[in-house]
């Protein structure tokens, strides 16, 4: 791709996250799941944007796990047991400017059936 498509495709991406994150706020009770996708490996974190702290975070790198559905799952599998033991059960979730579908709904769904309310 060219530059120029690149940086389009930034913006609107940009564009779609400050729209999502104009109308979601994390508390302590109900904190925010912020994803982030690179190239190869997945990220997620429970945000309190209240205190401005994280509360709980996975990294697919370190589970050496890359990113595509059938280790998003396992990612959330992860993530929805550390979320459990810090005793939260619902959270708020930002899809941080990526269309839902793909390793994006597989995460999310995966993360229902492990018991975490979206």
């Amino acid at each position: 791709m060219t530059n120029k498509i690149l940086a389009r495709k930034k913006s609107l991406r940009n564009k779609r996250k400050l729209r999502i994150r104009n109308s979601i706020f994390g508390i302590a009770q109900k904190p925010r799941v912020s994803i982030f996708r690179s190239n190869k490996y997945l990220y997620a974190q429970a945000i309190d944007d209240q205190n401005q702290v994280t509360l709980a975070c996975v990294d697919g790198k370190k589970l050496q796990l890359g990113n595509n559905k059938e280790n998003a799952k396992e990612i959330a599998k992860v993530f929805a047991q550390s979320l459990k033991d810090k005793g939260i059960n619902s959270v708020v979730f930002d899809r941080n400017g990526y269309l839902y579908h793909g390793v994006i709904a597989a995460f999310a769904d995966s993360l229902r059936e492990n018991g975490i309310m979206l």
